[in-house]
């Protein structure tokens, strides 16, 4: 019998309804100002950072995630994908708060899936940074194994393992070598994460350097690059591939966290717009040339990025894909059972594993 491993134990298969595979429910809020902030912080502002184990942050974590997935179940989505690596959205550094996902299950009635991963250099926690390749693959293999850090849940995949925008750095070249090494160990599948679709074709070549296997890997976020001949040349390669913002045609380009000594006055900032026209209209030229089997689909919605798509996430939530963007696909002359493909088929074979009697 195939499985798949959510936050609450092994769950069939043909149980887990239509998968967003991409997403990071604990960074809807981003901090726990709704529950009255943090009266008895004594510290200087800049060392002000929410506290992901605070329980009034995670109280509000748990009942703004069980809200937003409430209307998943009318469009017949039964899972969604945590994919947030150690210390960025809303996972803390050493995935102590994995935990609250078993909370949002429990509450919600979806099936979750967390994912264990490391993100771009720049926002890694330090002992990541310090590991070395060893010991960061008996890390992953353990998220797997017995729980991510000290939470007791297991990583039912791999990912976001991320890359930077048109490089790779040691620290992230090493983790991806983890995910694949500990991929191969454990029979997971792995999702990576690029950076505005940069870098697939180097991320797939040191997996394959790894022995990973590549029928269970995702490469994440083409649905953002530029150049849709580059999206086709690596999903030519027999791969999973992601168009995995669906919604998020607004956010800003940033690579690095923001220093906390800049000096006042005007700023510039980057920013990157993709329409979900032109994603549907990607999308369905992939698939009348044969990519169906080989596409995953998800929102990525976070709570920073919402105020920046309110005709689609601010509007819709997650409920976003399954209703507007599928209609949207439609018309562009995906059929039902395309869509169905991408958000039931495909995920699902990315996900399973073999039931030991």
């Amino acid at each position: 019998m195939s499985v798949v491993q959510t936050v609450l134990g092994p769950v069939p298969t043909e149980e887990l309804g239509r998968i967003m595979h991409h997403e990071h429910l604990l960074s809807l809020v981003p901090g726990p100002w709704l529950s009255g902030g943090r009266p008895d912080a004594r510290v200087p502002v800049t060392g002000l950072k929410p506290d992901p184990n605070e329980a009034r942050y995670a109280d509000d974590q748990v009942r703004h995630a069980v809200t937003a997935l409430c209307g998943l179940a009318a469009l017949g989505i039964g899972t969604v994908v945590d994919l947030s690596p150690y210390g960025v959205v809303g996972r803390d550094a050493v995935g102590a708060n994995a935990g609250l996902l078993q909370r949002i299950s429990r509450e919600s009635g979806v099936h979750v899936v967390a994912g264990t991963s490391v993100y771009l250099e720049a926002y890694s926690p330090r002992w990541t940074v310090e590991a070395d390749l060893r010991q960061m693959t008996e890390r992953f293999v353990a998220d797997a194994a017995q729980g991510i850090g000290t939470s007791g849940v297991r990583a039912g995949v791999f990912g976001e393992q991320a890359t930077s925008l048109n490089r790779i750095t040691a620290h992230e070249e090493k983790c991806l070598r983890a995910a694949a090494r500990a991929q191969r160990e454990t029979g997971l599948g792995l999702t990576t994460h690029t950076t505005h679709g940069t870098m697939a074709l180097e991320q797939l070549e040191i997996l394959r350097q790894e022995g990973a296997d590549l029928d269970h890997v995702v490469i994440g976020h083409m649905d953002t690059h530029a150049d849709l001949d580059y999206v086709r040349q690596v999903a030519r390669t027999g791969v999973h591939i992601a168009f995995d913002t669906v919604g998020k045609q607004n956010w800003d380009f940033v690579l690095e966290p923001e220093p906390h000594d800049r000096p006042d006055g005007d700023t510039m900032k980057q920013a990157y717009h993709r329409s979900d026209v032109t994603r549907a209209t990607r999308l369905a030229a992939l698939v009348a040339e044969g990519f169906e089997d080989q596409i995953l689909l998800a929102q990525d919605l976070t709570g920073a990025e919402v105020w920046m798509n309110p005709t689609t996430h601010g509007q819709w939530g997650y409920s976003y894909l399954g209703a507007s963007f599928s209609t949207l696909l439609l018309e562009h002359g995906v059929t039902e059972k395309q869509i169905e493909k991408m958000l039931l088929d495909n995920p699902a074979r990315l996900l399973e594993t073999t039931a030991r009697p």
